[in-house]
């Protein structure tokens, strides 16, 4: 007798364990299949069961999706969806979902956590205080934060968290957001270029896109002033990675703050892991305790949204559900 089981691929995860999203998913009768190391051959095998995948940064891509005949659904751990083959899942019928709001705070905290390291130089101070030394002045002076202005590329949920905790240490807040909404305080300006030129900070919250790729590059670092930030926590190539260390060499800017990096990890001999004007973070701003299970719980009651036969609360591609491809009927919320 064939073996027949609701099973959900899970193709990799960035935390401990999948304690929640099991709970979730065994509630509704599905049993979870933990990929063991995320490799496409491996993920491309084990699909070949799956009623439904959850990824995190592992990709999706067509063959894995092409060898999941049974998939109804693929749902991100997270906001970006560019580690999925949306176009070909949507060719096949399978419904994308994702979790965009969930760790606001954290991102938002992380954001300004940057602009804080940059200002205070906590990074050549601590390198100093850790070599021995206790020279408070030798890795310079700090900068006060009060009446620079930060600058938001993107003015979403995350955008606008930051915006709120720069206004109340005192920052002047310009935006530039091509959706049009407002934010209290926040004077949004009509391109890049322009909010280059008059921040002090400028922090990235657009998702990845064939039009967001390489958004900051040679001629856009060159209009930042030789005292701003660059601040990335949200898709590491965003920037051009050899024209942000050109322009750091060469002081065109003063220095950056990311979570994110082009590639991703940076190579081990890179130089940006050795400046004292560079914080970077290993893709963590999203973390933390509450994040990370609400993440899980999302992402896994999506899935199951699909395999009870119900819109999810998040669809990335819903011109899926009106084509006849679609992988079972789904009724709305």
């Amino acid at each position: 007798m064939p073996d027949v089981r609701t099973r959900v691929l899970v193709t990799d995860v960035a935390w401990p364990t999948t304690d929640v999203e099991r709970d979730v998913l065994a509630a509704a009768g599905a049993e979870l299949v933990l990929s063991p190391s995320g490799d496409p051959a491996e993920l491309a095998r084990l699909a070949a069961g799956a009623d439904a995948i959850l990824t995190c940064f592992a990709k999706v891509t067509a063959e894995v999706l092409e060898a999941a005949p049974r998939c109804r659904t693929v749902a991100r751990y997270g906001v970006g969806v560019d580690n999925i083959d949306v176009a070909h899942a949507t060719a096949l019928g399978v419904v994308v979902s994702n979790v965009p709001v969930y760790c606001v705070d954290e991102v938002a905290d992380s954001a300004l956590l940057g602009v804080l390291a940059l200002a205070r130089r906590l990074l050549p101070l601590t390198r100093d205080v850790a070599a021995g030394g206790w020279g408070r002045a030798v890795p310079g002076a700090g900068t006060r934060l009060r009446g620079k202005v930060l600058g938001l590329v993107g003015l979403g949920v995350i955008g606008s968290a930051l915006a709120s905790r720069a206004q109340a240490l005192g920052l002047d807040v310009v935006a530039y957001d091509l959706s049009g909404r407002p934010v209290p305080g926040v004077r949004v300006v009509d391109s890049l270029g322009e909010l280059l030129t008059v921040a002090d900070a400028v922090s990235l919250h657009v998702p990845l896109t064939e039009r967001t790729h390489h958004l900051i590059g040679a001629e856009q670092l060159a209009r930042m002033k030789p005292t701003a930030w660059l601040v990335n926590t949200a898709r590491g190539p965003l920037i051009d990675t050899d024209a942000l260390l050109a322009a750091l060499e060469a002081g065109q800017i003063a220095g950056a703050a990311l979570d994110v990096t082009d590639p991703e990890p940076l190579p081990a001999d890179h130089p940006l892991r050795t400046r004292d004007d560079v914080v970077l973070t290993p893709h963590t701003a999203f973390s933390s305790d509450g994040s990370l299970a609400e993440l899980a719980t999302k992402a896994a009651t999506n899935v199951v949204d699909v395999l009870r036969g119900r819109v999810p609360a998040t669809v990335v591609n819903p011109e899926v559900l009106d084509s006849p491809a679609l992988r079972g009927p789904l009724e709305p919320r």
